[in-house]
């Protein structure tokens, strides 16, 4: 097996884990439009971390961290629909870094490989940095797992009890933020939150327990992973749609299985 293919699966793997127990909340929170909200604001992260000739890894975690975060704020203004508010800015990041990208003259740039992933160019320091945020998106959400459950459960319930809603709430985005960030290399700009929702939506047909639902969803998406990244070998075909479609595949069958109770 070659180096390049061994790095991306290895890759995607991680990406697997972190996405895998984040994924279930942002189904049962239904946070999909703040995730794409996030993703789409990682291409001016990138046109920042040229202009600056820094690692762009670096930037775009930066600048998800701070849509996160602004988003988290925003969410709470009740005078426009949270899908309009979410999907404006969501549009709005990413026109702004194809316009700050289009300016730097001096600097070619694949969009496609940032759009749609480019998982076969992983290199160590991206596969090191995917595992550091894989064990402390884990660590964080078993930490806080019984807070995450409480807010996602019953909001008002949870505020009775005790449970900093607020701060819970602001730790799922920032931690989901981390999850968009290091997905970039994997699927891309544009399919990143697929990858983190469908293993999800998937395993939520054939789980009846959180926990479950975890462990499920986890081993959807390294299945997804794996078998797409041969399906993209075999067939010529790139291996982050690759990977996608392989997850939406999973998902279709998942809904036609009777085997939830009703």
């Amino acid at each position: 097996m070659e180096d390049f293919f061994l790095r991306a699966i290895i890759g995607g793997l991680g990406f697997a884990l972190a996405a895998g127990p984040v994924g279930c909340f942002v189904v049962w929170r239904r946070m999909a439009y703040l995730g794409e909200a996030i993703a789409h604001a990682i291409l001016l992260g990138i046109a920042l971390g040229f202009l600056l000739e820094i690692e762009p890894m670096i930037t775009v975690f930066v600048i998800c961290f701070f849509f996160a975060y602004m988003l988290a704020r925003i969410e709470q203004d009740q005078r426009i629909s949270i899908n309009v508010l979410l999907g404006s800015i969501s549009h709005f990041a990413l026109a702004l870094g194809l316009l700050a990208l289009a300016f730097m003259e001096h600097i070619r740039v694949d969009l496609i490989s940032f759009l749609f992933g480019d998982i076969l160019a992983i290199d160590s320091f991206e596969l090191a940095t995917i595992y550091t945020v894989a064990v402390i998106v884990c660590i964080l959400v078993k930490w806080q797992w019984r807070n995450l459950l409480s807010i996602t459960v019953n909001q008002d319930l949870a505020a009775v009890e005790g449970v900093p809603v607020e701060k819970t709430r602001l730790l799922l985005i920032m931690v989901l933020a981390m999850v968009i960030a290091i997905g970039m290399t994997i699927v891309g700009i544009l399919l990143v939150i697929a990858m983190v929702i469908i293993p999800a939506a998937a395993a939520r047909c054939l789980t009846r327990t959180p926990g479950q639902m975890v462990v499920v969803t986890t081993m959807i998406g390294c299945l997804a992973v794996v078998s797409g990244l041969y399906g993209s070998l075999i067939w010529d075909t790139p291996a982050g749609p690759s990977i996608i479609a392989v997850a939406g595949v999973i998902f279709f069958l998942a809904n036609l299985i009777p085997f939830r109770e009703k």
